[in-house]
């Protein structure tokens, strides 16, 4: 979360002194308007607000029909909940390398697709694009489907075209880590009618009662529903976003440009630097002690070090535990059988040598002048002692 104050505080109030907290036929449709305020700010048809981008990503997934029997390409760094929402349409996720700009390498989509391959998620880590020209090429040419996750990079754009709306369909997530935020949230975006009506059916229990406009047949669901405070929380953030990115992407554009040239250390590659949310400025180095040293100097952080962002601490893929009960188990299912399941700890070893290589230094779009001087500063005195 970045920006947040009383105007938030006075749209949560509204909303409660109004008694009106459900979406259906409530007094402020706040809902209804952020959904199509959205559509609006990244040019797409439709919107679906949901109560995180984990239930985004599996209703995305379970509108393109993707079930037991079907592979589904991610990267091994990304939050877990990307392969879980695999897991939890029944399917089977197969991990992928990344680059070095810390996204889904399309090299190695190529490698991963089988006959048994129905989509690929490409992830814009840290609100960095992927190379969306490439992914597209090679979904194209095997008949894919494409599942934008764009929990990282709320209002992010690659060559001129916003995040999320590139695919068949895209996944946002305004939990409290997200540029955009009320607290937890997500929501899920498509040009394809179709699509939406899905994903509206799945999002809804199978029982969507706040619309009649449904033609495609209602299938079992669940609940991802927002309550009003929600919408109207967002709201206020959404007309926050343009400033918020403006200013990120300020102190990065300053800061990057003050130290891309100085000795021993060397800023990642970017797929579109001027798409890039800037949340982080982040350097690639030859070998992981000089990482580390740097990474303490500048009060940095690794990749390698972020948890269940790593695949190699994602326990129930590695132990192949994806349902609570056995019965249920995606890796159980005999139609599930013979896909590519195999995973440890050490089956991408370059993924997790660009995660150890790499430190992030995190960026803040209420830096003043002063601040991103002393930022630069501090980044020219830590490369100096490499």
């Amino acid at each position: 979360m970045f920006r947040m104050g009383q105007e938030e505080a006075d749209a949560a109030a509204r909303v409660i002194k109004s008694g009106s907290l459900f979406r259906v036929k409530s007094q402020y449709q706040e809902v209804n308007n952020f959904e199509r305020e959205f559509c609006e700010k990244l040019g797409v048809k439709h919107c679906l607000c949901f109560s995180a981008g984990t239930g985004a990503l599996s209703a995305s997934l379970a509108a393109l029909g993707v079930g037991p029997g079907d592979e589904v390409i991610v990267p091994a760094y990304t939050f877990i909940s990307t392969a879980v929402a695999v897991l939890a349409v029944g399917a089977i996720p197969v991990l992928c390398d990344i680059n070095e700009t810390m996204t889904i390498s399309p090299d190695d989509i190529a490698r991963k697709i089988s006959k048994h391959t129905k989509a690929i998620i490409p992830v814009h880590m840290m609100g960095q694009p992927c190379a969306m020209d490439r992914i597209m090429v090679i979904a194209k040419e095997h008949g894919l489907y494409i599942v934008e996750d764009a929990c990282q990079a709320d209002g992010g754009s690659f060559k001129g075209k916003r995040l999320g709306t590139i695919g068949d369909c895209g996944a946002f997530s305004f939990n409290f880590f997200k540029i955009m935020s009320s607290g937890e949230g997500g929501a899920f975006v498509t040009n394809d009618d179709k699509l939406y009506e899905r994903a509206i059916i799945y999002h809804d229990c199978g029982t969507p009662f706040w619309t009649d406009n449904i033609s495609e047949p209602l299938f079992t669901g669940t609940t991802y529903r927002v309550s009003e405070i929600t919408g109207a929380i967002l709201r206020v953030q959404l007309e926050r976003l343009d400033g918020i990115l403006t200013d990120l992407r300020r102190v990065k554009k300053t800061i990057m440009d003050e130290v891309k040239n100085i000795p021993n250390i060397s800023v990642s590659p970017s797929n579109d630097i001027k798409g890039d949310c800037a949340l982080i400025l982040p350097f690639l180095f030859e070998d992981i002690n000089t990482a580390e040293k740097f990474e303490k100097l500048v009060g940095g952080g690794r990749p390698i070090n972020t948890g269940k962002h790593v695949y190699s601490a994602w326990t129930p893929v590695l132990e192949k535990r994806g349902a609570a009960t056995e019965a249920l188990n995606p890796y159980n299912n005999p139609r599930n059988h013979g896909l590519n399941m195999d995973v440890r700890t050490d089956s991408f070893p370059k993924t997790l040598d660009i995660l150890a290589r790499t430190v992030y230094f995190g960026l803040n779009c209420d830096w003043d002048d002063n601040t991103v001087a002393e930022k630069i500063g501090l980044i020219r005195s830590a490369a100096a002692e490499l």
